[in-house]
């Protein structure tokens, strides 16, 4: 009987013992919890504003390319950097595919950037095929987006654009902007 009673009572000592250990553990997480809170709240304003930067380093990007390609545009010497099709353009021709590039990835950007749909860029590219120099370009510049990461947004968006230029072209219809099925987002 006497070993009962002190089973008992060293039961209810380390009952007592892990009822305080979790009060004192509540206490705390309670005397820290502000402390929590505001460490997350620090870590969303971090990742804020490196989006917000990472969203202006890309609209400074997309300016110097532009400006690249204006100069390129600008002075045939300079256009012969971005030669990529081996001299089989004339100088004229290729300023027409640095324009014809500048509109594409303005299309890019704007859609990278969440101001057009992938909708939205479908009819772009669907209304720009309609343009022969731009056909040609896109054409001429195959071999430049098999280079292309097959799971990036301009492959994936490339690859489209291909496979509507082939709709259009197999197309019996006057009616261009009804060839193809846009894209659901």
């Amino acid at each position: 009987m006497a070993t009962q009673k002190y089973g008992f009572r060293g039961l209810r000592a380390t009952a007592s013992a892990g009822m305080g250990l979790a009060a004192g553990a509540a206490v705390a997480l309670a005397l820290q919890w502000p402390a929590l809170h505001a460490l997350r709240a620090r870590i969303e304003h971090l990742e804020e504003a490196a989006q917000s930067q990472r969203r202006t380093n890309f609209a400074y990007q997309q300016r110097l390319h532009w400006e690249l390609l204006s100069k390129a545009m600008d002075d045939p010497e300079l256009a012969q950097v971005l030669d990529a099709y081996d001299g089989t353009v004339s100088p004229r021709k290729q300023r027409q595919f640095l324009f014809a590039n500048a509109v594409y990835t303005n299309a890019l950007c704007y859609y990278r950037m969440g101001n057009m749909t992938r909708e939205e860029f479908f009819g772009f590219a669907r209304s720009m095929l309609q343009n022969p120099l731009f056909r040609e370009y896109w054409y001429a510049t195959r071999p430049h987006r098999a280079t292309l990461v097959d799971t990036s947004d301009e492959a994936g968006l490339g690859r489209m654009v291909d496979d509507l230029l082939v709709q259009l072209e197999d197309a019996d219809v006057d009616e261009w902007w009804v060839v193809g099925d846009p894209p659901v987002e």
